[in-house]
């Protein structure tokens, strides 16, 4: 408790000495960052301004929004780069780009489907492993926090992040940026944007990242968290100034890393010797045409995702040859969404929105374990030899493999509406969403190996028997929800806007299989030759049920002093039924599995506040509390009632502040000096709530000097060096971490031609 105490004591030190030493001010009369921020141009299409117009302060919604300049300011080019800086919204960076793991208000889960959604330029991605993405010329960043099943569908129960880049209707031009940092950290983008005539305008926009990484292997020496990545975008927009819009968007990239710095938690040393990699190419395409008419608007979203990746492991992150991961994946999917509203800035008290989604994704998945000469001897040999009292065995290699071939065949449809009604100063608003999801495995599982028995202790071989393992087979689940929200705002008659809310909603994350078991499932099959295997039913543990929840949320958005204050408070209760969690298997096995909790709650409470009490200055501070416990939670072996539930923080505190000198001076504009801390915690790894990380703070600072056509910005992140851990685990009886980043520096040029 008291080094909790002192850390919230430093974090609160951090904000008053920023706050207590910004002594400048602004070339311009706008606050910095803070008006600018909150417009909506009309460039751009917006998949969250289509479903709930524009601007949520007078809406039964809990989101934040950071615009262009803090997207610059704090270097945002991935999703992951918001975490703690949005009340309960939390994304640990670890592993690998695979690993795009989100939680938010106590929800979350490590392997398969999100309990986020993720749009880009409205293009909704179905695969979390295309979530963490670098992106050049992001303008606007939004994350809307509570079940948003009934507009979005699957896997949006805890809310949606949509990310828009910069759109040729809002800025002409040539933009560039350079940037070098520790770990031997460089990018470089380059983006051209250009309107043809007042209807069309198109952008190109790419950018190269490589970093050494901060982490290295003391088997070999080797870096292991280095990573080379370039991405592209294409964007082209036409407007016909009569209601019809047209946007485009085709984007890739290409990703090659190491990761996986796995620390030993009994030696404190990274220490494997085989190699780890992730491998990653993904294309994607958006079309969406908004046709605007005196009585509806029409809008149709349109997507194609391919994804084309490699994992690769030593699964034991151990220096002896135990065994190996590989898993390759080639994944196809479509989507559209076609919606009809009626117009905005109606004066009629009703308005409407009705639509329909559908999506196809076709994966087809290769992943073998490969055993090699400790596995063998260790997990397959010493066991029977253990309790075998009459004979030895001997397997006939030194290695061999357990294939495991996927194919996944989804699709959904859905039909969603909502009526909203204004009566006086109160609005009401019913919504109700009819979703189906069908998803369809194929599988085979396959081992030719062999092995010889002796004597008990003697080389006299009684007999030797091959083992030849084929197992096909076809699983398949259907899904079918009904998912209701109801909402109130009342908005106050006052100059300023002020508003209350509250809402209920169902929220819904899909079932799905349990590919990662079917290692275990030949593993054992294998053993059971021994005499010594585990039966493992795999009707009983491939499959998982879906996750529901029913979330009761109200809360307050406020503005005065000419909007130069704005405050959003919120509070809710969560009530979770199958939720959905990652578990390793007991004993030696090489997977890990999705299983479902019986029942759960989670409550907290959010504040956000952004102010610029005088021109120039901007200070800004979020805070989120969520208390996440099981409710009922039995494996068999253990009650987990009561606890906590991993993964989740129970805090996450960001505050800024943000002050401009102006100079006016040819080359030189104004000083920017910014200071801000990120606090997160306290974290349980485990279901049993014996390990956990404590409450931490990562402050940070930057000094921007800004020209007409430039701004170099010189930072540093986690000034205080703090040590901390951003994972956990347990594999094969070892226990395992990966610390946070170190302290940062780094120096970024941009350039506006």
């Amino acid at each position: 408790m008291k080094r909790l105490l002192d850390l919230k004591l430093k974090c609160a030190a951090v904000v008053v000495a920023a706050l207590a030493f910004s002594q400048v001010a602004e070339a311009e009369a706008l606050p910095a960052d803070f008006a600018v921020d909150s417009v909506i141009t009309l460039g751009e299409l917006s998949v969250t301004a289509i479903k709930y117009g524009e601007g949520f302060n007078n809406k039964a919604i809990t989101s934040t929004s950071i615009g262009k300049n803090e997207v610059e300011r704090y270097r945002i080019y991935s999703f992951k780069d918001v975490s703690a800086m949005v009340p309960n919204f939390f994304i640990p960076d670890y592993g690998s780009r695979m690993t795009s793991s989100i939680y938010v208000r106590g929800q979350g889960t490590r392997i398969d489907q999100p309990v986020v959604g993720m749009n880009i330029d409205n293009v909704p991605l179905l695969t979390k492993e295309n979530y963490d993405l670098d992106l050049l010329d992001i303008e606007r960043v939004e994350v809307l926090r509570g079940p948003q099943s009934t507009m979005f569908g699957r896997n949006t129960m805890a809310g949606v992040i949509n990310v828009s880049t910069l759109s040729p209707f809002n800025y002409q031009g040539l933009r560039a940026v350079l940037s070098y940092s520790s770990g031997n950290t460089y990018k470089a983008g380059l983006s051209v944007y250009r309107l043809f005539n007042e209807k069309l305008g198109m952008s190109l926009a790419g950018q190269y990242t490589s970093t050494d990484g901060f982490f290295d292997n003391g088997y070999n020496g080797r870096d292991l968290d280095w990573e080379r990545q370039g991405d592209g975008r294409m964007k082209l927009q036409w407007r016909n100034l009569e209601g019809l819009r047209i946007d485009n968007v085709l984007s890739f990239s290409i990703s090659r890393q190491g990761g996986y710095p796995y620390e030993s938690a009994s030696t404190g040393e990274i220490n494997y010797n085989d190699t780890c990699f992730y491998r990653r190419a993904n294309i994607s395409d958006g079309l969406t045409v908004e046709l605007s008419r005196d009585r509806y608007t029409m809008t149709s979203i349109t997507s194609y995702q391919y994804l084309d990746d490699n994992m690769t492991l030593d699964q034991d992150f151990l220096p002896i040859s135990y065994f190996n991961l590989t898993q390759k994946r080639r994944e196809h999917a479509l989507t559209h969404d076609l919606m009809f509203k009626s117009p905005e800035g109606s004066d009629r008290p009703y308005s409407w929105l009705a639509g329909f989604f559908g999506f196809y994704k076709r994966t087809l998945m290769d992943a073998p374990v490969t055993f090699k000469d400790d596995g063998i001897k260790g997990l397959i040999e010493d066991n029977c030899n253990r309790y075998n009292p009459v004979f030895d065995i001997a397997w006939d290699t030194r290695r061999f493999v357990l294939n495991s071939d996927f194919k996944t065949h989804n699709f959904g449809l859905a039909l969603y509406h909502q009526s909203t009604y204004k009566l006086n100063r109160w609005t009401f608003a019913a919504a109700l969403r009819l979703d189906f999801e069908y998803n369809g495995l194929d599988y085979r599982s396959w081992c030719n190996t062999g092995y010889s028995a002796y004597v008990k202790h003697t080389s006299i071989e009684m007999f030797h028997k091959d083992v030849d393992i084929d197992d096909t087979g076809s699983e398949t689940k259907t899904f079918l929800q009904l998912l209701p929200k109801v909402s109130a705002t009342y908005n106050f008659d006052t100059p300023q806007p002020i508003s209350v809310f509250a809402s209920v909603a169902k929220g819904y994350k899909a079932g799905g299989f349990n590919t990662q078991m079917f290692s275990d499932v030949l593993q054992q099959r294998l053993m059971s030759f021994l005499g010594v295997g585990a039966e493992y039913n795999v009707e009983d543990i491939i499959s998982y049920k879906p996750e529901t929840n029913w979330t009761v949320e109200a809360g307050v958005h406020a503005e005065c002093f000419g909007g130069r204050i704005r405050t959003d408070l919120s509070a809710f209760y969560i009530h979770t039924t199958n939720q959905q969690l990652t578990m390793f298997p007991d004993g030696t096995t090489t997977g890990r599995m999705m299983t479902n909790a019986g029942k759960s709650r989670s409550y907290g409470v959010e504040a956000t506040i952004k102010a610029s009490p005088i021109d120039r200055l901007s200070v800004s501070a979020s805070y989120g509390f969520t208390d996440a416990r099981f409710i009922e939670f039995d494996n068999g072996q253990e009650n987990y009632s009561g606890n906590f539930i991993p993964y989740a923080p129970k805090n996450t505190i960001f505050a800024a502040v943000n002050y401009v000198l102006p100079v006016n001076r040819s080359w030189l504009g104004s000083i920017a000096l910014d200071a801000h801390v990120r606090g997160v915690g306290e974290i349980y790894w485990n279901e049993t709530n014996d390990e956990k990380q404590p409450f931490y703070c990562l402050p940070g600072a930057s000094v921007t000097f800004s020209g007409s056509h430039y701004s170099l910005e010189l930072w540093g992140e986690n000034l205080s060096d703090t040590d901390y851990r951003t994972f956990y685990f347990v594999s094969i009886g070892n226990a395992f971490f990966q610390r946070g980043k170190p302290l940062t520096i780094g120096a970024t040029l941009r350039l506006n031609i």
